[in-house]
């Protein structure tokens, strides 16, 4: 059976030849051959472990707020997780969400009922599975602060629930950075404060962003990990990278942290930018900086 009828029977939402450029924070990328929007934690599991027994190629979407996807496209699956899969739970200091679900929804809902922790995510556009898989942070917070369990779907092994411990999360890294699996919903500890308080650090946090980082235009957020004993945007900074340009991919002015599409960039101007930056900084500094961000498609 054709792969495309065949996902019909996990999604009404299946799209052929999805320009994922529509889909990323860096507004690039070519057509993937299917994107499909999953909504329940059954169809999940079908989709993934359909695509795992096939051999189909297939990649969790969140936000897009973390990748780069190639111009060409991508050759296979894109899941993209909806409807019960970004669902909320709160009971008391105890939160249940999916893994669709947006972070700073996660965050602004939690300020609401005056719980604390999640003031840091408030500003990172992805989704909390995204997060989880990357132990994503900001602002001395991390992921692994707040993630009490994790339920996943394992292709080999079925639904398992992780401990955050047994997560083994570390700098920008999760257990599913080495094995196959997908985040399924995660049970957060928060803790009771003072709303004011909570709302008043988000929104200082928020001004940060603002005044430090150039949210005026397309990117993914800092393009390179923090290199031990040092930071990725001195680094390049110091390099003289601030400004260099590749058509419309340009190394932020503002942040040099971050590679940004000044308007009409491409997948592989952004590429090429991203290997250019770390040639240069190794030759100024001795520092091979390593992406933070996901290449996706072919760049070769």
């Amino acid at each position: 059976m054709e792969i495309y009828e065949q996902l019909k029977k996990y999604s009404d939402d299946v799209r052929r030849d999805e320009p994922m450029r529509k889909h990323t924070t860096f507004r690039v990328g070519g057509p993937a051959d299917f994107f499909v929007s999953v909504k329940n934690k059954d169809a999940l599991v079908e989709v993934l472990s359909f695509l795992h027994e096939n051999k189909v190629p297939y990649f969790l979407l969140g936000n897009g707020s973390n990748l780069l996807v190639s111009d060409a496209g991508y050759r296979g699956v894109i899941l993209q997780l909806t409807d019960e899969l970004a669902q909320i739970a709160f009971d008391g200091e105890t939160v249940r969400a999916g893994a669709g679900l947006q972070l700073m929804r996660l965050a602004a809902q939690a300020a609401e009922r005056s719980l604390s922790g999640l003031e840091f995510a408030s500003g990172i556009p992805g989704t909390l599975g995204g997060a989880i898989v990357m132990n994503a942070g900001a602002y001395g917070g991390e992921m692994v602060q707040v993630v009490e369990s994790v339920d996943l779907f394992f292709p080999e092994e079925g639904i398992q629930t992780l401990t955050g411990e047994e997560m083994q999360f570390g700098y920008r890294h999760s257990i599913l950075k080495e094995k196959e699996g997908v985040v399924l919903s995660v049970v957060l500890r928060l803790h009771f404060g003072e709303k004011e308080t909570i709302i008043d650090k988000i929104a200082d946090l928020k001004e940060q962003r603002r005044t430090k980082q150039p949210l005026e235009y397309a990117s993914a957020g800092s393009t390179f990990k923090r290199p031990e004993g040092a930071f990725a945007g001195k680094l390049i900074s110091d390099a003289g990278l601030k400004g260099y340009a590749i058509g419309d991919a340009c190394v932020s002015e503002k942040h040099a942290g971050f590679l940004v599409n000044k308007g009409n960039a491409t997948a592989a101007e952004i590429y090429r930018l991203i290997r250019e930056v770390q040639q240069k900084v190794q030759q100024a500094s001795g520092y091979r900086l390593e992406t933070e961000v996901i290449l996706l498609g072919d760049f070769e």
